[in-house]
């Protein structure tokens, strides 16, 4: 009984300490961020560009922005790529149709920066 009393004693004693309390008002949660509307183009630009260039790993992306028309629109990336003997940059360009999204036209163009 008097080791029940113990248990009991302790439990309460590291449950009401500050160290546990500000544990537990200090825990900080992640945010869920909502997914870009470019992600998907981003993916393909990604994709395509290993495609593209299969001796050479994607270290690097960067969404530049979108350019918006009436018919089609233009969503614009730069890759940075690492290969065996050099790192290069590409921008990547991927024209789509509003409506439908269906992909009308990727360019690439490599850059030194």
């Amino acid at each position: 009984m008097r080791i029940l009393f113990i248990f009991i004693c302790a439990t309460f004693t590291y449950f009401s300490s500050p160290l546990y309390t500000s544990n537990l008002l200090n825990t900080a949660y992640a945010q869920q961020k909502p997914i870009p509307s470019y992600a998907k183009w981003g993916q393909l630009a990604v994709k395509e560009t290993q495609k593209k260039y299969p001796n050479a790993q994607v270290v690097d992306y960067l969404h530049i922005g979108k350019v918006s028309g009436n018919v089609t629109s233009t969503e614009k990336f730069k890759l940075w790529l690492k290969g065996s003997q050099k790192e290069f940059g590409v921008f990547v360009n991927i024209e789509f149709n509003n409506k439908t999204e269906k992909v009308i036209n990727i360019t690439y163009k490599e850059t030194t920066r």
